[in-house]
C-alpha cells in the first residue's frame, strides 16, 4: 500500500489535488483512493497508460451520449503517469448499491443502442485477454490442472474463430455484471468500471447474468426472466451460448485462482471451480460467489 500512496501522492501533486488523509476503497490490480471533496482516484497496474487514457475518453463519449456512468474529473489533463502507473481522476457516485439483473439489463440495452463511434479506437472484444498469463500466475494448482487449462484455453480459442452469428456487433461493456452497474440512492443505474468496453456481439455482456442462472443458481429463475424482459433478448436461446460460458467460467474460476496465490482462503476454491471446469459436477455448480 505505500508504494500506491507514494504514486497518489505525486500524481495529486501533478494536478493539484489534495490527497490528505486518502481512505482505500479496494486494492487489488487497480488500486482506488478516496480523496477529500468528492473525488476517487484510480491508479492502475504498471504499463497501462493508453488503456487508461481510452477509458477517460469512453467516460467522455458515454457521458456526451446521456449514458449514466463513472464522470472523469472534469478540467484536468488525464491520465496522470507516475513510474509507469496511470492515475485517473473520477467523481465519486453518491450512495448506492449492486444492480439487480433487471438493472444491469436496463444499462447494457441503453450502451448496446449506441451507435458504434468512429473516432474512439475501441478495439475488437478480447474475451481472453491475460487468461494464459493467470493461468502461469496459479501456482498453488496442480501441474496437471495448469496444463488441462492451457489446453481448454486453446480449445476455446478455436471454437472462438467460429463463434455462429448472432445479434449484430455494437458497443459492449465486457464485463456487465451487478458489481460494475450499481443503482444510486438518487434512481440512476450507472456502468462502472469501462476498462472491457470495445466492439463485439451483445451476447458477451448477457451470458455474465444469465451464467448466474444456469452455472450457479446465484439468480432465481424469475430474476433471470426480469433480466430478459427488460433487455429483449434471451442469449441461453443462442447457438454460440455454450461457447461464450464456458469462456465466461474460464475467466472466473482463473480469477480466483491467480489470488490463490497470494490469498490463501481463496485456495480450496480455486481448485473447487478448476475440478468443476474440468467435469467432477453437472451445473449449476456450487462455486463461492465471491472471495
Amino acid at each position: 500500500m505505500n508504494d500506491h500512496l507514494a504514486v497518489l501522492a505525486a500524481a495529486c501533486a501533478e494536478v493539484g489535488l489534495d490527497h490528505t488523509n486518502a481512505e482505500p476503497i479496494r486494492l487489488g490490480e487497480n488500486a482506488l483512493f478516496r480523496l477529500p471533496g468528492g473525488v476517487v482516484a484510480r491508479i492502475a497496474r504498471s504499463g497501462q497508460l493508453a488503456a487508461a487514457a481510452r477509458e477517460v475518453r469512453i467516460a467522455q463519449w458515454l457521458a456526451e451520449h446521456q449514458i449514466p456512468t463513472v464522470r472523469v474529473l472534469k478540467d484536468i489533463t488525464q491520465p496522470v503517469e507516475v513510474d509507469g502507473r496511470a492515475v485517473t481522476f473520477w467523481e465519486e457516485l453518491p450512495p448506492h448499491r449492486n444492480g439487480t439483473p433487471a438493472e444491469v439489463a436496463t444499462a447494457i440495452r441503453r450502451l448496446h443502442d449506441l451507435p458504434v463511434p468512429t473516432d474512439i479506437a475501441l478495439g475488437n472484444l478480447a474475451p481472453f485477454v491475460r487468461l494464459a498469463e493467470r493461468i502461469d500466475a496459479a501456482t498453488t494448482l496442480t501441474q496437471a490442472d495448469r496444463t488441462w487449462l492451457s489446453e481448454h484455453l486453446e480449445s476455446l480459442q478455436g471454437r472462438y474463430a467460429s463463434l455462429p452469428p448472432g445479434l449484430p456487433h455494437c458497443v459492449v461493456h465486457g464485463d456487465a455484471w451487478v458489481g460494475n452497474v450499481v443503482a444510486t440512492d438518487d434512481g440512476q443505474v450507472v456502468l462502472l468500471d469501462l476498462e472491457r468496453c470495445s466492439v463485439g456481439p451483445p451476447e458477451w455482456d448477457l451470458v455474465s447474468t444469465a451464467i448466474k442462472h444456469t452455472s450457479f443458481g446465484w439468480i432465481t429463475a424469475d430474476d433471470y426472466r426480469d433480466f430478459c424482459d427488460r433487455y429483449g433478448h434471451d442469449v441461453i436461446t443462442w447457438s454460440g451460448f455454450d461457447l461464450l460460458r464456458d469462456v465466461r467460467e474460464l475467466r472466473m474460476a482463473l480469477y480466483v485462482a491467480q489470488r490463490a496465490a497470494e490469498h490463501p482462503r481463496a485456495r480450496e476454491e480455486a481448485a473447487l471451480r478448476i475440478a468443476y471446469l474440468r467435469g467432477q459436477a453437472t451445473r449449476p455448480w456450487a462455486w463461492t460467489p465471491a472471495l
